[in-house]
């Protein structure tokens, strides 16, 4: 039983990977065939984004892929046989979603997780790359405290790998630069984030960075009142207020420096 199950999550994870590999290979020729906003800071920019992601993708079958495998195995709650199939699935999905914009929101609020949160923040233009670009403490973390949401609600291994694959690809998606027909933008903006929407996340006025958490669903910061009524422009500067971006070596380092 033991090696079907490890058999299923071999298939998922390859799925997983050709799933993302494709979407970002997608967005990034489309954002650079109909770039919505000129490009800025060239190769440079990508090389330090690429190499957050290198450090994070090493750390993935060490750290992070054991700790989902392990919660997943451990429900504390006994499943209806409503929640399983299709329907199981979609709810999951939709409960994650729910958990990763309160996840994100507190990034923002707790003074420690935005230490490391910031480093997604400083980059000073969007691209699929930077979807991609995290501190490796910020994976850990976000790890340790999605292992107890998974053990407490018990989802299988199997939605959360679901899970992830959307959201890795929602977030090549809304990273983007793609320019997007204003009216198809508008119509997905109702249900999904979009650019426009998750540009605005990363303007650099803290009022607007402090704001649209959402991830996959753009619904909840309708619901909860965190959607930013600023409009996207194509010269919107975006970044951290009052912070500055940093070589590769010093990115790495920035969440443990003492504050001035």
């Amino acid at each position: 039983m033991e090696d079907v199950a490890g058999g299923l999550g071999d298939r998922l994870l390859a799925w997983k990977g050709l799933a993302v590999a494709v979407m970002f290979a997608a967005m990034f020729l489309g954002e650079r065939l109909l770039p919505a906003a000129r490009p800025r800071e060239g190769w440079r920019r990508s090389a330090r984004n690429l190499g957050l992601w290198l450090a994070n993708f090493g750390l993935s079958p060490l750290v992070v892929l054991p700790i989902t495998a392990w919660a997943a195995g451990r429900g504390l709650v006994t499943r209806p046989d409503w929640w399983s199939g299709a329907p199981g699935l979609a709810l999951d999905i939709v409960l994650l979603d729910f958990w990763i914009y309160w996840w994100h929101r507190a990034n923002h609020v707790v003074p420690l997780l935005w230490r490391f949160h910031e480093i997604h923040h400083l980059d000073r233009f969007l691209d699929a790359t930077t979807a991609l670009r995290f501190h490796f403490g910020e994976v850990l973390l976000s790890a340790l405290v999605r292992a107890g949401v998974i053990v407490a609600l018990g989802f299988p291994f199997a939605s959360v790998l679901a899970f992830e694959t959307l959201v890795l690809i929602a977030a090549l998606f809304h990273h983007s630069n793609l320019r997007l027909a204003p009216g198809f933008e508008r119509a997905l903006a109702r249900v999904i984030i979009t650019p426009s929407i998750h540009w605005v996340h990363h303007h650099r006025l803290r009022a607007d960075t402090d704001s649209n958490y959402g991830t996959m669903f753009s619904f909840w910061d309708r619901l909860f009142a965190t959607r930013s009524p600023t409009p996207r422009g194509p010269d919107m500067p975006i970044g951290v207020e009052g912070r500055e971006e940093g070589d590769f070596a010093r990115l790495l380092i920035i969440p443990f420096l003492p504050r001035r």
